[in-house]
């Protein structure tokens, strides 16, 4: 193989500077286990010295006869396209633009052919293109070329990953005809049209309608040459549909498994694909670059806001592929579940979630509008809830028609979900015993068994919409509570309900920072346990061994990772080790919290929560005070259970942790992933197929190493608050409130979502293990936390997060805590240092810098 000629492995390595976009992704494909024929490249270097009408180099010609002579192709009907460097990426796809040739026959042909594709560069309507999309109108960097044997297809077509015509993300639309597929290609055929649904559940793509078309179809020409031509198909065969329901779901998953291999995330593509009789083949993959937009409609003269924020709290950092695959349906049930409660139909089929270089986006805009369509909440309070600095959208005045509609649908609601509130309080606990008897159970020897369980687990996780339900619809009862509070005592809402919520019975989470003061009141009284915590070398993972078995410690310590193991640091991500694994941040956290006053901690909640209740009562008419009384009762219940269902679908990940951690480790080596925990860089239906002996497993270790790599490159890029789709020819849109507003280089502005007002030195921590060197009565300020930063709320004097929403962690436990937190302060981090004198005002929503000569 000469440097011109790329077989598909140099392809992939080579790129598409070199390979052109379509022989970069053949040759990625064909790497990845895709069932892709076979073929080469001719390099874009061999044209860049090719003017129009000249002959091909003989250099060149050499090359492309001694590759088609290696392989034996010399007599063989051949297909070459096309395949410039732009050439079918994610921002142009040169469709039909340049030339492609089919059924060439013998070299001098294919030589012709090649000339003939390199002139293709220099069409008018190649330049046209060029110039529309802004790409070097002399076509810098020449013409690859893909060189296949033709496929002798007796039916072809094309499959879209997403419905192009409406936009929708949830179905597949395959088109079919007999014979080759240039016919649909070129738009000269009308062939059959089948359309797909995603079942989340058995990750596949059933057929839902079809269409029979009439069919004329492309053949090879009767005498030599190159090209084809088309004919009528026989009526009798015409009348046939050219895949049968079972053939059009294979050719489904087949499309899905191409789409997921290039890109995990989920983006949408169109992929040429020829059946010879036995098998479905990929001929060619390009992202979709158009399609219609499926949203409210609205919302279509308005942009599409993606919002880190609350998903920046429990997701800060880009997800792997299996974790987008669980959390993409997660996030979409969680966002639906209470809204269907209610009797209000959302809009199937359009996307909630999305990763944008490997970091998870909400799309406030379809929240914002659902919010209010469905129950009148406002976009500001939507906003609110969902923490981040996106903007509100233009919503029409509420009519009373339309107020009557948001009542009878709030009580629907709250008529629907009291029983499954009540119910939770008995199915919470025995789903997190199932949970634990999963994590303890022993692992079974063949790889399958140990597939049908994770297949098992996978499923249980995607169907438990009670628990999406719990996570997902917690702010109800607490957005009526804050709207009444508000309006009973003006710019001070926020603050009280927080307060208010500071009382009640204890989260999972509360309860598991009372269980670590209480280990570190044990260690403080146990010479022994302390001085092995204190150990300059302490080997963590043999805390049990050190200790005697007299040790109260030990056991209190056993029982709490009994109890909260399987919970981790960043929790969400199923690749980080669980607590029982490694249970270093534990006990440190322990050391950290020697000292600290459980009573204290709860006595102080306790009086703040009876001084705001005393304040609101005082305020609100008469009438009103029995609903406040119950609307607070049902947000602490909210607030729990949200804590509750968290900690069960956590316990869920670590069950599937497990075991796909075991099945990477029995398939790590040369011919498979390159380490063990390389399986988390495979979706499900991977995994799967892995574990019956479905696919090659060193294409899959292929596809973990560079989806490892893509997400390290992801990882080095800014994370960026709002991404805005949608956004040509829309009115500008509302302005940001106050609220979220940058105050000066030295007061920010933030949500208050845990009242009190307090001064300390700053305190920055971008992980929970830098938070562990926090002074007692330190200002943690973060970019976000989740369940395993309680430790740190337990020692802070006021916490301040630059993301997060009113329901978000940070707010849930600060207020239990009865810790003073702003969240949503946009900009914090830039603007303070380690050591910086803060005023946290959480009344006004205030972070105020102080000058040191300023008397406290």
């Amino acid at each position: 193989m000469t440097t011109l000629v790329l077989d598909w492995a140099a392809a992939a390595h080579a790129g598409p500077q070199a390979a052109g976009g379509k022989g970069w992704q053949l040759g990625r494909m064909a790497q990845f286990g895709v069932p892709v024929p076979d073929g080469f490249v001719l390099a874009a270097q061999a044209s860049v010295e090719h003017q129009p009408g000249q002959d091909v180099p003989p250099t060149v010609a050499q090359a492309l006869y001694q590759a088609l002579h290696e392989r034996g192709w010399l007599d063989r009907p051949l297909a070459l396209r096309s395949s410039a460097p732009q050439e079918d990426s994610a921002g142009a796809s040169f469709a039909g633009i340049h030339l492609s040739c089919l059924n060439v026959r013998g070299p001098d042909a294919a030589v012709q052919a090649l000339g003939r594709i390199w002139d293709s560069l220099w069409t008018p309507q190649a330049q046209a293109y060029r110039q529309r999309f802004g790409l070097p109108a002399d076509g810098a960097g020449g013409m690859a070329v893909v060189v296949m044997p033709m496929i002798e297809a007796q039916a072809s077509g094309i499959a879209f990953t997403i419905d192009p015509a409406t936009g929708r993300h949830d179905e597949m639309v395959i088109h079919a005809n007999w014979g080759l597929g240039e016919s649909l290609v070129n738009g000269e055929a009308d062939g059959d049209e089948y359309h797909l649904r995603e079942d989340y559940l058995r990750q596949a793509w059933p057929v839902v309608s079809r269409r029979i078309g009439a069919k004329r179809h492309a053949t090879q020409p009767a005498a030599g040459g190159a090209g084809t031509q088309l004919t009528d198909t026989p009526a009798a065969r015409a009348a046939q549909a050219v895949l049968t329901d079972a053939q059009a779901e294979t050719l489904g998953d087949i499309a899905r498994d191409a789409a997921r291999a290039l890109d995990y995330s989920g983006a949408a593509y169109d992929l040429e694909w020829a059946r010879d009789g036995d098998r479905f083949w990929i001929v060619q993959a390009r992202p979709v670059t158009a399609s219609a937009r499926h949203t409210y409609p609205a919302l279509q003269g308005q942009p599409d806001y993606w919002s880190r924020g609350n998903t920046r709290e429990v997701l800060p950092h880009a997800m792997s592929a299996l974790e987008w695959d669980a959390g993409r349906v997660m996030a979409q049930r969680m966002l639906t579940c209470g809204f269907e409660l209610s009797g209000y139909t959302t809009l199937p089929g359009v996307p909630l979630a999305a990763l944008f270089q490997g970091r998870a986006y909400l799309n406030a805009s379809v929240i914002q509008w659902v919010g209010h369509d469905a129950l009148g909440v406002s976009p500001r309070d939507m906003n609110a809830l969902l923490g981040g600095s996106q903007p509100e959208i233009r919503v029409p005045p509420v009519t009373a028609a339309q107020r009557l509609r948001h009542g009878l649908r709030i009580v629907r609601y709250l008529r629907r979900a009291a029983p499954l509130r009540r119910q939770a309080a008995t199915d919470l606990p025995r789903l997190l015993a199932r949970a634990q008897e999963w994590l303890d159970a022993p692992l079974p020897g063949a790889d399958a068994d140990l597939g049908a369980q994770l297949r098992e687990q996978f499923e249980a996780v995607l169907a438990a919409d009670q628990l999406f339900f719990l996570q997902g619809s917690g702010g109800g009862a607490l957005s009526k509570l804050l709207d009444m509070v508000e309006k009973a005592v003006p710019a001070e809402g926020h603050a009280l309900t927080a307060a208010l919520m500071a009382g009640g019975a204890p989260s999972v989470t509360a309860e598991q920072g009372y269980a670590l003061m209480a280990l570190a009141q044990l260690a403080e009284h146990d010479a022994q346990a302390l001085a092995w915590l204190r150990a300059p070398n302490r080997d963590d993972a043999a805390w049990a061994g050190a200790l005697p078995d007299d040790s109260r410690f030990k056991k209190a310590f056993a029982d709490f990772l009994h109890r909260y193991g399987h919970r981790a640091v960043y929790e969400t991500y199923l690749r980080n080790p669980r607590w029982r694994e490694a249970p270093g941040y534990l006990l440190d956290s322990i050391l950290n919290l020697i000292g600290a006053d459980p009573a204290a901690l709860r006595a102080r909640q306790d009086d703040a929560a009876r001084q705001a209740w005393q304040r609101v009562r005082r305020a609100l008419p008469f009438w009103q005070r029995p609903l406040a009384a119950k609307l607070l009762t049902a947000s602490r219940l909210e607030g729990n259970q949200r804590e509750a269902a968290r900690s069960v679908l956590v316990a869920y990940l670590a069950v599937a942790r497990k075991r796909a951690l075991e099945l990477g480790r029995r398939n790590n080596g040369p011919d498979g992933l390159a380490n063990a925990d390389d399986i988390f860089h495979l979706n499900a239906a991977e995994i799967f197929a892995l574990a019956d002996g479905r696919m090659d497993a060193a294409a899959l270790g292929r596809r973990a190493a560079a989806r490892r790599a893509q997400l390290q490159a992801w990882a080095a890029l800014p994370d960026i608050d709002v991404i805005t789709e949608h956004a040509d020819h829309a009115a500008p849109p509302a302005p940001i409130t106050a609220i979220d507003a940058t105050a000066s280089r030295d007061s920010w502005r933030g949500t208050p979502v845990a009242g009190g007002r307090t001064r300390g030195r700053a305190f920055v921590a971008r992980t929970p293990d830098e938070g562990l060197s926090m002074p007692a009565g330190g200002i943690l300020v973060a970019a976000s936390s989740d369940p395993a930063w309680t430790p740190l709320f337990l020692r802070a004097g006021a916490v301040v997060m630059e993301v997060g929403g009113y329901l978000s962690h940070a707010a849930i436990v600060a207020r239990e805590f009865g810790v003073p937190a702003v969240v949503s302060v946009h900009g914090v981090l830039q603007g303070v240092a380690t050591g910086d004198m803060l005023e946290v005002d959480a009344v006004k929503g205030v972070v105020t810098r102080l000058r040191e000569d300023i008397p406290g």
